[in-house]
C-alpha cells in the first residue's frame, strides 16, 4: 500500500528572542505533521516582516536579497526531499534538517561508527562480547525505526534526549531488566566515545549521563541442583556438550574463558626424567 508524505516549509521570526526591534529568522520544516526548526543565522527588523506571506515587505535591494535567499532555501529543501524519496528512504523533518546543515564532507552516522567498530574490534573482542554488541546494534536500529521513523541518524544529531529516549525504549522490553538496559547503553556509549576520540563527533552526548546499576547478591547451586544438571541427558549433541562444560567448570572452578582455552596437549612437568617418568617412578597423567 503506497502512502504519500506531506511536506512544507515555513519562514518565521522568533519573537521570543527579539531584541532592539529585531528577531532571529527561522525555517520550520514539516513532514507528516512533525516539525524541525532551522536557524538561518540572521536577524531581521520585525516591522519589515510580512508574517502572512513569510517574506520581507517591499522591493528594496535588501528585501530582494533576503527573499531570494528564502526561495533558494525552500528549493534546496524541496530538492533534498525529492532526492530522499527517490532513494526509498523514510523522510523526516529531522533528516531534511541534517542534510541541509551538512557540509561538503559527508557527516558520519550511527551505522558508520557501528560498522567501524565491528570491523576493527573483531580481532580484539571475544566472540561472546561481539554477539552482545550485535544485539545492542539490533535494538538501536529498532529504536530508530519506531521512535524516529528512520533507518539511520547522523552522529551530530545525538543528544542527551536521544539517550534517555533509547533507555526508556529498552525498559519497555518485557524480558529486559535494569542492568541489561544499562549494558546496552554502555555499549552505545563506548561506540559514541570512539567516534568522539576520532573527531567524528564534536561533543560527547553522554557527558551528563550516569549509568545506574542495581547491586544483586549472587546465588549458587546446591549439591542437589548440580547433580540434577549432571544427570540430565540431552538428545542434541551440542546441548550435551554445553552441559558437560558447565558441570566441568563447577567442579574445577575454571571460568568459561579458561575452559574454552583448554587443549588436548599433554602437560609435561619440568621434573620428569629423561626416561619419561617422575622422580618417584610413576608415569605422568595427561590432564
Amino acid at each position: 500500500m503506497k502512502t504519500s508524505n506531506t511536506f512544507s516549509v515555513l519562514f518565521w521570526l522568533k519573537l521570543a528572542s527579539a531584541k532592539n526591534g529585531e528577531a532571529p529568522l527561522y525555517a520550520r520544516i514539516t513532514v507528516n505533521g512533525k516539525r524541525a526548526e532551522l536557524s538561518l543565522k540572521q536577524k531581521l527588523q520585525i516591522s519589515d516582516w510580512d508574517a502572512k506571506k513569510n517574506r520581507l515587505k517591499g522591493f528594496s535591494d535588501g528585501a530582494r536579497k533576503v527573499n531570494n535567499y528564502l526561495k533558494q532555501i525552500s528549493s534546496q529543501l524541496f530538492e533534498t526531499y525529492q532526492s530522499l524519496n527517490r532513494e526509498k528512504k523514510i523522510v523526516t523533518s529531522d533528516l531534511l534538517k541534517a542534510h541541509f546543515l551538512r557540509t561538503d564532507e559527508c557527516p558520519y552516522s550511527l551505522s558508520d561508527i557501528i560498522n567501524y567498530h565491528n570491523e576493527h574490534m573483531q580481532f580484539t573482542l571475544r566472540w561472546g562480547t561481539q554477539k552482545n554488541y550485535f544485539t545492542t546494534h539490533k535494538y538501536i536500529f529498532l529504536f530508530l525505526k519506531k521512535k524516529h521513523g528512520r533507518t539511520d541518524m547522523f552522529l551530530t544529531e545525538l543528544n542527551y534526549k536521544f539517550i534517555i529516549d533509547f533507555e526508556r525504549y529498552l525498559r519497555r522490553q518485557k524480558t529486559m531488566g535494569n542492568n541489561t538496559v544499562m549494558k546496552h547503553i554502555e555499549r552505545l556509549r563506548k561506540m559514541v566515545s570512539l567516534a568522539h576520540k576520532m573527531e567524528w563527533l564534536g561533543k560527547d552526548p553522554f557527558i551528563n549521563f550516569e549509568a545506574k546499576y542495581e547491586k544483586r547478591k549472587r546465588t549458587y547451586l546446591t549439591l542437589e541442583e548440580l547433580q540434577t544438571i549432571e544427570n540430565k541427558l540431552f538428545t542434541i549433541e551440542r546441548l550435551q556438550l554445553i552441559k558437560d562444560l558447565f558441570v566441568f567448570s563447577c567442579y574445577t572452578g575454571l571460568s568459561y574463558g579458561d575452559v574454552m582455552n583448554l587443549t588436548t596437549k599433554t602437560y609435561v612437568p619440568a621434573s620428569i626424567t629423561d626416561n619419561g617418568s617422575t622422580p618417584n617412578g610413576r608415569k605422568p597423567v595427561c590432564r
